[in-house]
């Protein structure tokens, strides 16, 4: 075999990588900040919805005018797994965002960073990949940090540990902590499709249909709901498009361009900054300051994660 590849050459980036993904992290972290402050004048689902039509609206035309072609010759099964992988984006922001009424900032972006947890889980029975003893080791320790979590939020420690009982979980902490969970499982469902329907399209043109797909799930939602989609106070709008510009276009625009010039795991490890810099906002912001408990559970899942990331997933590799 020839020591030439004819694979495509991707020149020097001018721009140092390590600094786009900072700023990536930066974007991603605001992303609770704003949902915080646009729930004191919409409800969650409109938040949810907003944030996608308008990732869409300003996604459209780059890619429609770049990529048309692929769209058009897109194979229907093809965009029938990008339509699957939008409905699950939907439910993903639909109960995080929704999350983020019942527990902290900490709790609820720490909980729903586990998607890659899920990831390699599901990766087991889909893809037929194995995961090594140093990968379930990272995944034990990151679940033994979610129950910490969990524990400290719904529990109370006064002359021992009371926790409240199953019927009345609705409006607590815990039951924010569900939801974040949930929408990690549905971020990784999302992301299981994505590495499937990648590998025969461009990537902005998955991301189009998924966002499009979320879009209008959502708005569904809304209508069949009788939410209101107007008559809202200007700066929960302003936080609506700030939340579409800065951590879903930006934010993820800058992993997807980083990912091309750095290892996938140092990009993974900087996703693990997300969680640490939306508690330093909140704390800063929103004067939310996470208990010994929540900062030790946090601990645990990052240190999995990381440990996760960086350990190859098929045994034996």
């Amino acid at each position: 075999m020839s020591s030439t590849s004819s694979a495509p050459h991707i020149a020097a980036p001018r721009v140092p990588p390590g600094l786009v993904l900072f700023v990536g992290v930066v974007a991603v972290s605001t992303a609770s900040l704003f949902i915080r402050w646009a729930q004191r004048d919409a409800p969650s689902l409109v938040i949810a919805a907003y944030r996608l039509l308008l990732a869409t609206a300003l996604l459209a035309p780059g890619v429609l005018w770049r990529h048309h072609r692929a769209l058009r010759q897109l194979r229907p099964a093809h965009w029938g797994w990008a339509l699957l992988s939008g409905l699950f984006l939907a439910a993903h922001f639909a109960v995080w965002i929704t999350s983020l009424e019942y527990t902290t900032v900490a709790s609820s972006v720490v909980l729903v960073t586990t998607t890659p947890l899920w990831v390699a889980l599901s990766a087991r029975w889909t893809l037929g990949e194995r995961l090594s003893a140093r990968a379930w080791a990272g995944i034990a320790v990151a679940l033994l940090g979610g129950l910490v979590i969990a524990v400290g939020d719904g529990c109370q420690w006064n002359r021992g540990l009371t926790c409240p009982v199953l019927g009345s979980l609705a409006g607590t902490a815990l039951w924010g902590d569900f939801l974040a969970l949930a929408g990690a499982w549905a971020a990784a469902a999302y992301l299981s499709i994505g590495r499937h329907v990648r590998g025969h399209t461009a990537f902005p043109v998955y991301l189009l249909i998924a966002y499009g797909m979320a879009a209008l799930t959502l708005a569904a939602v809304v209508t069949l709901r009788g939410l209101p989609w107007f008559g809202y106070p200007p700066r929960a709008y302003g936080w609506f498009l700030a939340l579409a510009l800065v951590p879903q276009l930006m934010g993820h625009s800058a992993f997807n361009w980083a990912v091309r010039h750095l290892p996938a795991s140092v990009v993974s490890l900087h996703l693990l900054g997300e969680p640490v810099g939306s508690t330093l906002l909140a704390w800063l912001f929103l004067r939310e300051v996470p208990s010994p408990v929540t900062i030790g559970g946090a601990v645990l899942v990052l240190l999995g994660l990381a440990w996760v990331s960086r350990t190859p997933a098929v045994a034996g590799a």
